[in-house]
């Protein structure tokens, strides 16, 4: 029988969910593509009209996008919690900002992959220092997040975990952390069908064109809000990590 670390406790304090996030900054041309492709900037919330993919129906694009969409582009480091009662927005802010000046900017390069049946933006060559910051991240500021209910907890259960992941569930509130974290930044639902699979690929391709296998600086982290279940996630903070390009 696996035995589970301890758990932190707390209740929730409002239905605001955070997140922490990499998302590129406001003027790089990483977060002009990814919010364009998407139709929403999650630094400002503006829509826009999303790019006409040839042979692909702009209702679909709409819908196959709809999920990262909500989330914002961005990768996870610390997936979505709810705060405790005993706790503060403000103190989180600040817990983050202090952890970013512990943390040196690196660079990665970016590819196109399908994840999982999703369109993602992943590393080309794999880096050790995203791994290492995503678990710096889910560590300390896991005393600010609110235990799972068993409700949510099954919900992950679905996805048919491993005994790792369900560790891993069990003590940071998500499967896909630590070992089995994978960057991504996504941008597209499921895609199983390889016609349609085949035109999303070239078109991601051709709208991403200027930043794949380029270098692209990994220089902050970013906070994310979602003040009501189902709604947009927005980004409230970034805070520069310690060395700067």
């Amino acid at each position: 029988m696996v035995k589970f670390p301890e758990l932190l406790g707390g209740l929730v304090k409002t239905e605001t969910r955070y997140a922490i996030y990499y998302a590129p900054g406001p003027d790089t041309a990483l977060h002009a593509l990814g919010s364009r492709w998407l139709g929403r900037d999650s630094i400002n919330g503006v829509l826009s009209e999303q790019p006409i993919l040839p042979g692909v129906d702009p209702a679909r694009v709409t819908e196959v996008t709809a999920d990262p969409r909500r989330y914002g582009f961005h990768a996870t480091l610390k997936p979505p919690f709810h705060l405790k009662s005993d706790t503060t927005l403000d103190a989180l802010l600040s817990a983050a900002e202090a952890f970013a000046g512990t943390q040196d900017a690196f660079e990665i390069d970016l590819t196109l992959r399908q994840f999982s049946d999703f369109f993602a933006l992943m590393q080309g060559p794999s880096r050790g220092e995203t791994r290492a910051i995503a678990a710096a991240t889910v560590s300390a500021l896991d005393a600010f997040r609110v235990l799972p209910s068993e409700r949510q907890l099954e919900r992950r259960r679905e996805a048919n975990l491993s005994g790792a992941q369900e560790t891993l569930l069990q003590r940071w509130g998500y499967p896909y952390v630590m070992n089995e974290f994978r960057f991504h930044m996504t941008l597209t639902h499921r895609i199983t069908d390889g016609a349609e699979a085949d035109l999303m690929r070239q078109a991601l391709k051709l709208h991403f064109a200027d930043v794949l296998g380029r270098q692209q600086w990994f220089d902050s982290i970013a906070v994310f809000s979602q003040n009501v279940p189902d709604a947009p996630f927005q980004q409230i903070a970034r805070f520069p990590l310690r060395s700067q390009p």
